[in-house]
């Protein structure tokens, strides 16, 4: 699959949301581009004694609408561009939900299969320390990402702690439970992949009980709402991972599936009962509803045409490009994008950062009705955008968003 420009595409959406709102030119200039890039090169010395240098990232995108909100990643296609992106669509997603975050993003070039967990442990502390300078509580927030998780949040936590003195557990989400974390959070983007499909079948006057679902990426986001998915009815026919897909018409056993399979070498396609496909396939099968829940650029001008669903749901940042869009909104197939789609993350992230900026912990029933409620009111907002503005849902997602940063940066002003 080519590479794809993920930075440009950004601005690209950026610029056709500009038009609907007849903003100034220099304030699209200022949103799209970030306010401000860190780039650190840092030493680890491994457990074999040696010692490598990595190069890492932290991009906050626009503070406007309060501290900057994203995840670290861990992978060894990591780039300065792709944080820009990804910090990017952070700021739009936080605005389109309407929480008072802006966006940011972070990374480090690395392949963490060949790390130990030491060597991950002190990567990850020298990492937090290099960009310590920009990070904080009440300024920038990091929470998990591809390659990261809870354990790796708990060490940013700590090692920000012992900088500070005390325990400073609101500087960053997705941590453990026994450390401040949320209840719902680690399922919370699925959930809110499955609540916005629910919510734009209803739209389109079809039950989603019994609707066909196939779902490429098997981690945190695709398990889940594979999970929830079935849960609500559906029929879960297709899903895959790093190792490829699997397929049966019939459906498959999601939980199953997860237990056994997920994680282990081989993945998913030990599972027999099932016919085995690439994961550029298992985007092309025939089914209702399809969830990418991978990595961005999979939906491309290439594959676009060859996608059967009846509606696509973005559980990935980014899965697909602007070519796709069009020829998928010929094709009249909805597209409920990454930024209301996958928003669940972040909601839950503000719910775990309330909570610990209160010292006042939420159920888990509690978290998992505030975050429903949230985006279904922001499916409702888009959708009735999308009627007033006769557009894509990608296009009235972004014009909400877009405008709501755009209000905040000038109502704010230009200092000094």
């Amino acid at each position: 699959m080519s590479e794809v420009d993920v930075l440009g595409m950004a601005r690209k959406q950026l610029a056709v949301a500009a038009q609907y709102l007849d903003l100034d030119e220099g304030l699209v200039q200022v949103l799209g581009m970030p306010r401000r890039q860190v780039i650190v090169n840092f030493p680890v010395v491994m457990d074999n004694g040696e010692v490598n240098v990595y190069q890492g990232y932290r991009v906050q995108h626009n503070s406007g609408r309060g501290p900057t909100k994203g995840g670290i990643r861990y992978h060894p296609h990591v780039d300065l561009d792709e944080t820009t992106a990804l910090s990017m669509w952070m700021t739009w997603k936080c605005a389109v939900v309407n929480i008072p975050y802006g966006g940011a993003k972070g990374g480090v070039k690395v392949n963490t299969k060949q790390l130990s967990k030491r060597e991950l442990e002190k990567l990850t502390r020298r990492f937090i320390t290099e960009i310590n300078i920009v990070v904080g509580e009440r300024s920038d927030i990091p929470a998990p990402d591809i390659g990261t998780n809870a354990q790796v949040m708990a060490w940013i936590m700590d090692t920000l702690s012992m900088q500070a003195g005390y325990t400073v557990p609101g500087v960053v989400t997705g941590k453990p439970l026994e450390l401040g974390g949320s209840e719902g959070r680690v399922e919370a983007t699925g959930r809110g992949v499955v609540v916005t499909a629910i919510e734009a079948c209803k739209s389109m006057n079809k039950p989603f009980a019994g609707q066909k679902v196939v779902i490429q990426g098997f981690g945190n986001v695709g398990s889940v709402a594979a999970e929830l998915a079935e849960e609500n009815g559906a029929v879960v026919v297709g899903v895959s991972d790093a190792t490829g897909g699997i397929y049966n018409p019939k459906g498959l056993p999601v939980r199953e599936l997860y237990q056994r399979y997920s994680g282990v070498e081989g993945g998913i396609r030990n599972y027999k009962d099932a016919e085995p496909l690439s994961n550029e396939e298992l985007l092309e099968l025939p089914c209702d509803i399809l969830m990418p829940c991978a990595i961005q650029g999979q939906l491309t001008a290439e594959n676009a045409d060859k996608v059967k669903a009846h509606l696509v749901v973005e559980g990935a940042n980014g899965p697909t490009t602007l070519e796709a869009d069009q020829i998928l909104s010929d094709k009249g197939i909805p597209v409920v994008p990454d930024i209301l789609a996958n928003a669940g993350g972040v909601v839950a992230s503000y719910f775990e950062w309330v909570q610990d900026l209160q010292n006042f912990f939420w159920s888990e029933d509690q978290v998992n009705e505030r975050l429903a409620a949230i985006m279904r009111n922001s499916y409702a907002a888009v959708h009735e955008t999308q009627a007033k503005h006769k557009t894509d849902l990608r296009t009235a997602a972004m014009i909400i968003a877009v405008e709501r940063v755009a209000r905040a940066t000038t109502t704010r002003g230009i200092f000094p």
